[in-house]
């Protein structure tokens, strides 16, 4: 599903992420583990295509990152990467069916609203399809978030310490939420989080240390 190969990133001049190697097949769910600081958020960042590293290569689905233009990486991104930030990003102005049909929207696809309304429905939110993020609870808007990213059938779902600060019920629903999501779309699932109470749900670690 991806391939990553001497990847390096740092911030002013100060390494945060040295992954030499790691090869991860299509369907496969992941963890990535490591305290604070230790360049999760960076590795996410970088597969999403969000972030250029300063050296190494990343290949997804066959599709080499680094050689992507901004435009086609944008379109790829959409297309084949679904992500849920720590700040979940919710567009304000727009209600919770438009927040989807804008993702359809910048990835280039038709906008489809039944689609959408499959998706919320799936989470459990479909009765919120016409309320705006302020107006949800946030439990719904995270809900709403992981229906976002999943809305374009995925292959690549990321996730970005979504348990964090939840309490152990609320915390094991969410994960539940990502595992059955990215299996209706048949898509490889990494988690990054130093949230050890996930730990024993997911079978594949991968261990970043802390960087000084």
């Amino acid at each position: 599903m991806f391939v990553i190969r001497n990847l390096k990133h740092a911030y002013d001049s100060t390494e945060v992420l040295n992954v030499a190697a790691w090869q991860v097949e299509q369907g496969s769910q992941w963890l990535v583990l490591g305290p604070s600081g230790s360049g999760k958020t960076t590795l996410l960042h970088i597969l999403a295509g969000i972030l250029r590293p300063i050296a190494g290569s990343v290949s997804i689905a066959g599709e080499d990152l680094m050689a992507l233009k901004p435009a086609e990486l944008d379109r790829f991104r959409g297309q084949r990467i679904g992500i849920v930030l720590q700040r979940l990003h919710l567009v304000p102005s727009l209600t919770v069916r438009n927040n989807l049909l804008l993702a359809q929207y910048l990835a280039g696809l038709p906008q489809d609203s039944a689609r959408a309304r499959e998706v919320l429905a799936s989470l459990d939110v479909a009765e919120k399809a016409g309320a705006y993020p302020h107006e949800l609870s946030f439990g719904q808007a995270q809900r709403v978030a992981v229906a976002r990213a999943v809305v374009n059938r995925p292959k690549l779902l990321l996730a970005d310490e979504p348990t964090s600060n939840l309490d152990d019920e609320r915390c094991a629903q969410v994960y539940g939420l990502l595992e059955s999501q990215a299996r209706a779309c048949d898509a490889t699932l990494v988690v990054a989080t130093h949230d050890q109470r996930i730990k024993a749900r997911m079978r594949n670690h991968y261990v970043l240390g802390a960087r000084a």
